[in-house]
C-alpha cells in the first residue's frame, strides 16, 4: 500500500481552502487573513496556506474567484448606497443593491444578483463534484494497489516456502552423499587389504621349499 505523506494536502484541505478564500474575498476581507483561518483548522502556517493556494488550488477556481470578486464590488456598492427606510414592505439583503428611499428595486439588478449566485452555486457544485470524482479515482487506485501489493505478498510466501523446502531437500541429498562416499572409502580400503592379501599369499608360495625324501632317508629340496 502507497504511504501518504504527514504533510501532504488533501481534497478536502484544498476544498476548505478555496471556500475560505472565496469567502473572504466576497466578504471584503483579505486572502491573509483567510490563509490564516485555515492555517487555524488545519494546524498549518499562514504561508503554507498561502503557498498550496498559489501554486495550486486557484489556478482551478479562477472562475470562482472572479464570481466572489464581483459579489465583493456588489456588496460594497450596496452598503455605500443609501440604506432602505423603515416603512418599506421587505427587508433588503446585503447581497442586493441599496436604492435611495423613493427609489424602487431594479429588475435588472436583482437578475443580476440572482444569475451571479446561481453561476457561484454551479461552480461549487462542478468543483464538489470534480473533487468528489477524483477522491473515488485515488480510492480505486489505492484499492487496485493494495490488491497487488497483496498478491505479491502471496507469491513472495509461496516462494519462500518453496526455497525451504528445496533448502531441505538439498541437505538431505547432502547426507545422502556423504553415507555414498564413506561406503564407498570403505568399498575401497577393503579391496586394498584384499589385494595386499593375494600378493602376500603368492610371495609366500614363491619362497617356501619342498622336499623330497630319498631311500636313504634324507630329504632333498625339489626345483622350483
Amino acid at each position: 500500500m502507497a504511504k501518504v505523506r504527514q504533510d501532504a494536502w488533501s481534497h478536502e484541505d484544498d476544498l476548505l481552502l478555496a471556500e475560505t478564500v472565496l469567502r473572504h474575498i466576497r466578504e471584503g476581507s483579505t486572502q491573509l487573513n483567510a490563509f490564516e483561518e485555515v492555517g487555524d483548522k488545519l494546524n498549518r502556517t499562514s504561508a503554507a496556506c498561502g503557498f498550496r493556494w498559489n501554486a495550486e488550488v486557484r489556478q482551478r477556481y479562477e472562475q470562482a474567484v472572479d464570481i466572489a470578486k464581483r459579489q465583493r464590488k456588489e456588496r460594497k456598492r450596496s452598503m455605500s448606497a443609501k440604506q432602505p427606510q423603515l416603512n418599506r414592505s421587505y427587508q433588503r439583503t446585503t447581497e442586493t443593491i441599496a436604492m435611495d428611499e423613493d427609489e424602487q428595486i431594479s429588475p435588472i439588478a436583482v437578475s443580476q444578483v440572482e444569475e451571479t449566485t446561481d453561476i457561484e452555486h454551479k461552480v461549487d457544485l462542478n468543483q464538489i463534484i470534480f473533487a468528489l470524482r477524483t477522491l473515488k479515482k485515488e480510492m480505486d487506485e489505492t484499492n487496485r494497489s493494495e490488491k497487488n501489493a497483496a498478491k505479491l505478498q502471496s507469491e513472495n510466501d509461496y516462494l519462500q516456502k518453496e526455497n525451504e523446502n528445496m533448502q531441505k531437500e538439498m541437505k538431505q541429498l547432502e547426507k545422502k552423499l556423504e553415507t555414498v562416499q564413506a561406503d564407498y572409502q570403505a568399498f575401497l580400503q577393503i579391496m586394498d587389504r584384499a589385494r595386499k592379501m593375494v600378493v602376500f599369499q603368492d610371495q609366500d608360495d614363491q619362497t617356501t621349499p619342498a622336499f623330497r625324501m630319498e631311500k636313504n632317508g634324507n630329504l632333498e629340496q625339489l626345483a622350483r
